[in-house]
């Protein structure tokens, strides 16, 4: 479902065309395309790593444009990210919060953002955590964007955005399209025995190996259990500290940028 696309400008996302037909449209993006300097090259889309804000501004823009959803660049909503598991229910009074580096700020202590509405794009920012973005498309459209490090990943984040979303769109979970973005993975994320203890206390697939710990089999589970099924899950399945190149990551060069995993109705019924 998802596929890889380049816009001519050089902005790089993951994307599921089989969406354009209900009006929804999703992205992950990558870190070329932008016009930051290092260590936030290019396509850095946080303000608060310390890059100059025009950047981020004109990077937001530039994502913006290869979506082809510019006239909604001054509707997004970003959100204050805490590693904690309030859901925030977006609607039209907050269009623009965080959208611009000197406007309006972003929704605060939120790492999870949903909506039903029409023309608000819901943005969040990664570096190794876990994107997740939920879609429903009947009987009643609705977004949801998720970011889940371990702490988010531990507390089921991912499963009770998905609940509420499906409760917020009148349908059931198993209806929701879930897509997760690219981020760390089990192959280079060496935790504390603490933190993997924990996972292997609370869910089913997890497993002590090596001191690793695998965010991607607990969001997984968590989806499942709330009852997104597997076969309605895409997964982008690139390891971010890997793939440093293309994606930020934090285990990489904790001075660094942010990716964006972006939802939004962009068209009406």
């Amino acid at each position: 479902m998802l596929e890889r696309f380049a816009s001519p400008g050089g902005v790089t996302v993951w994307t599921d065309p089989g969406l354009a037909a209900t009006g929804v449209v999703i992205a992950f993006s990558e870190r070329t395309g932008g016009c930051s300097s290092p260590p936030f090259d290019t396509l850095n889309l946080a303000t608060h790593v310390g890059d100059d804000p025009n950047a981020v501004d004109a990077n937001r823009t530039r994502l913006f444009d290869s979506l082809g959803i510019a006239n909604l660049r001054r509707d997004l909503v970003t959100a204050e990210q805490v590693h904690g598991e309030r859901v925030a229910i977006v609607t039209s009074a907050d269009a623009g919060a965080g959208a611009l580096t000197d406007g309006a700020p972003p929704i605060p202590a939120t790492d999870a953002l949903l909506t039903d509405r029409a023309g608000l794009p819901l943005l969040m920012m990664y570096a190794d955590c876990v994107p997740v973005i939920l879609v429903a498309t009947h009987p009643g459209r609705a977004v949801g964007v998720v970011h889940a490090g371990w702490r988010g990943a531990l507390s089921r984040l991912p499963g009770k955005a998905a609940r509420l979303l499906a409760s917020h769109a009148g349908c059931e979970a198993s209806d929701l399209r879930a897509y997760i973005g690219p981020h760390i993975r089990a192959c280079c994320y060496e935790v504390g025995d603490e933190i993997l203890s924990h996972f292997c206390n609370s869910f089913d697939t997890i497993r002590a190996v090596d001191g690793r710990l695998d965010l991607t089999a607990a969001v997984r589970e968590s989806l499942i259990e709330s009852g997104v099924g597997e076969q309605r899950t895409a997964e982008v399945g690139v390891c971010t500290r890997e793939h440093a190149d293309m994606l930020f990551s934090y285990r990489a060069a904790p001075v660094t940028g942010r990716h964006g995993a972006l939802a939004v109705i962009a068209e009406g019924e």
